[in-house]
């Protein structure tokens, strides 16, 4: 029998969340709301959630801080729904797990293709986590099944995106990817991403496993192209 997807709506703003909750509905999604942090930490530590829309401005909690705490617990893809579009403000969401960043006003029909395309590729990598694959770079080892980067022995905390872009780029070293591409095979769509996703996080990437992020060995951009991981460090 199909099971619609369960997405939390955390968003104060209850004209705002019922418009997502209704549209969505209508979608069939299966649809909780919680307009506090607390009650949105509740949720997500007592249900089986598929997806999570998140505003940043809650009244109780920085949305930030929440995006970094349910992280913690879960690898379920988290969408940034919020009125905050600096640069800083999604660099930050990004930086503390989310996977997605939309900003107000919004187009909900995007909103529900961005879910899609999140839902579609976190099934795809649970349908092939059973995979027994290490790659081995010098003192950089990447676990497929085991979720685990480490380096010279030492383990290297990545949020889910951030290991999925570099196991794609890793296990395809020395090709070439636009940001476009990594924007359609990581994150499932190309059409309403916004590039800058994939530059913030290959900045993460770089400052994680490179001894020089500014000179890096191992993800390399290659200027007015894109990036590829070099395998010419072994």
């Amino acid at each position: 029998m199909f099971q619609p997807a369960k997405v939390l709506v955390i968003e104060d703003e209850k004209d705002i969340a019922h418009v997502i909750r209704d549209y969505l509905t209508v979608n069939k999604f299966d649809v909780m709301i919680a307009a506090t942090g607390k009650e949105a930490r509740d949720i997500a530590e007592t249900t089986d959630l598929n997806f999570i829309i998140l505003d940043l401005t809650l009244p109780d909690y920085d949305g930030i801080e929440l995006c970094r705490q349910i992280r913690e617990k879960s690898h379920i893809p988290i969408l940034i729904l919020s009125a905050r579009g600096s640069d800083t403000d999604k660099v930050l969401g990004l930086g503390f797990g989310a996977d997605d960043y939309m900003t107000k006003p919004f187009s909900l029909s995007e909103l529900v293709a961005r879910i899609n395309a999140h839902l579609r590729m976190h099934e795809r990598l649970l349908n092939t986590q059973k995979d027994n694959e290490i790659l081995c770079f010098g003192k950089l080892k990447i676990n497929k099944k085991a979720y685990k980067v480490t380096l010279d022995n030492k383990v290297i905390s990545l949020s889910a995106k951030e290991f999925d872009l570099l196991y794609f780029l890793s296990k395809h070293s020395n090709q070439v990817f636009s940001k476009r591409q990594l924007l359609d095979e990581i994150w499932g769509y190309a059409e309403y991403g916004d590039e800058n996703t994939i530059t913030v996080y290959i900045r993460r990437l770089r400052e994680k496993i490179e001894a020089n992020p500014s000179n890096p060995v191992y993800i390399q951009t290659v200027w007015g192209i894109g990036y590829k991981f070099s395998t010419n460090n072994e």
